[in-house]
């Protein structure tokens, strides 16, 4: 099993925030800049999916596996040979909202799907975390 997390505390935006721009999987390519588009048919609830498209790559199917409402959200993308996990929370504490993002592959072919997707998004992490965020200021008004 291969993991990567990222963690850090930003000032000035609710929880519910948050969860309502990450909730909104159709307008995630607004504030993901690595990102073409995201479909997403129905609520955002466990079994249900959307379609991914990275900017220069292919379409994704992405399953959610988890859902707590207001708190953390896990999706899953299966790829031949393995799965990888994309895991979000959010936690308000007395210093600000903290979001904390995990990124978990598992499966034979692991080792493929790191190198050729999981490490990108790992490291995309800060970025779409300060993306979310400032998407969120941009749109408290």
């Amino acid at each position: 099993m291969w993991v990567r997390s990222y963690s850090k505390v930003y000032q000035g935006v609710t929880k519910q925030q948050a969860w309502d721009a990450f909730s909104d999987v159709n307008h995630w390519a607004d504030w993901h800049s690595d990102l073409d588009y995201c479909k997403m048919e129905g609520a955002f609830v466990v079994g249900n999916f959307f379609k991914l498209k990275p900017n220069g790559g292919p379409e994704f199917k992405v399953t959610l596996t988890e859902v707590v409402e207001g708190k953390e959200f896990t999706d899953c993308t299966c790829f031949f040979g393995a799965k990888m996990f994309d895991r979000h929370e959010f936690e308000e504490t007395p210093e600000g909202l903290r979001l904390t993002h995990t990124l978990t592959v598992t499966g034979i072919l692991k080792w493929l799907w790191i190198k050729l997707v999981a490490k990108s998004v790992a490291d995309s992490a800060p970025s779409e975390s300060q993306g979310l965020i400032d998407y969120c200021l941009k749109n408290a008004s």
